[in-house]
């Protein structure tokens, strides 16, 4: 079983910053987060592969966003740089299980994630 707590949501200005954090317990094989506007798919924004910390980004972030972690804490991060109004949305924080028979599916696919936290919102604009 694998418990998540978002944090760090909030408002912020074109072009600002906004760290979001993740804090995860139990055994993962990756830990991705996500984000949802109301009346879209749930879309993969980036993820990381617990056991050698290879790190996946969507082109639509890629150079803006940067995940990372602190294993000691278990808690995980998303820093997000030149924050753009379409970034606006839920961001959800989310698992692999160690154990689950998908994971090796990609980690930017929402069905691949068993565990779920409660979702922060971000929201840019001026």
């Amino acid at each position: 079983q694998v418990q998540l707590v978002e944090s760090g949501g909030g408002n912020v200005q074109p072009g600002g910053s906004l760290r979001l954090s993740c804090a995860a317990s139990g055994s993962t094989y990756a830990i991705g987060w996500f984000r949802q506007v109301p009346g879209k798919e749930r879309e993969g924004v980036s993820s990381l592969r617990s056991v050698d910390g290879i790190s996946f980004y969507s082109s639509s972030v890629k150079g803006r966003f940067t995940i990372s972690r602190d294993v000691a804490k278990n808690m995980i991060y998303l820093q997000m740089t030149n924050l753009k109004v379409e970034d606006t949305a839920v961001y959800y924080c989310a698992a692999v299980g160690a154990d689950q028979s998908n994971r090796h599916r990609s980690l930017l696919q929402p069905s691949t994630y068993l565990y779920w936290g409660q979702g922060t919102q971000v929201t840019v604009s001026s």
